[in-house]
């Protein structure tokens, strides 16, 4: 890790969510930063909701659960009441995503390696979004990212990156 690419990541993503925040009208308060301390498990609860999301709903078919039917039925329970004491929100926004990138050094050695037939992976970008009822727990909306391009070190990939990852977000006026 750089810390320097990830302060302009997380600059860039930020400064694009809130531009389509904006854009969309939608009203939204953040998260404080004493108030994420305090919500750290309800984050993790997320966290484990999101990856078995994506691997039941986006994995390889064998994976789906057949008690789902391909919904979307998932919750993370009464736990989340907790951001809505706090922020006195309806529904929550989360996302996580991980960037990693090929240095000069490594794109040289992919191109060796591909002249001898041997593939070396170089950067890839894994994501995650979800809105989340507050009252209920439900999960509403989710939208997993994972390809091998996107840099969030850049202002306008990372508008891209955005735009990937809320693909197909309800938007209600």
């Amino acid at each position: 890790p750089k810390a320097d690419w990830t302060a302009a990541a997380t600059e860039y993503f930020r400064a694009a969510l809130d531009e389509r925040r904006a854009r969309l009208g939608i009203q939204s308060v953040l998260v404080s930063e004493n108030d994420t301390d305090d919500l750290a498990e309800i984050n993790a609860l997320h966290a484990a909701v999101a990856r078995a999301i994506s691997f039941h709903h986006f994995g390889s078919g064998d994976m789906n659960l057949p008690t789902k039917a391909g919904k979307l039925d998932w919750s993370m329970g009464q736990s989340v009441r907790a951001i809505k004491q706090k922020t006195g929100a309806d529904y929550a926004f989360f996302s996580w995503i991980r960037d990693s990138y090929a240095s000069s050094e490594r794109k040289a050695t992919m191109f060796l390696f591909a002249l001898a037939g041997v593939g070396v992976g170089g950067g890839v970008q894994v994501g995650y979004a979800s809105l989340v009822d507050l009252n209920t727990g439900r999960v509403l909306w989710f939208n997993r990212l994972a390809r091998m391009s996107g840099d969030l070190r850049k202002q306008e990939a990372a508008r891209e990156t955005l735009d990937a990852m809320l693909e197909d977000f309800p938007v209600t006026k």
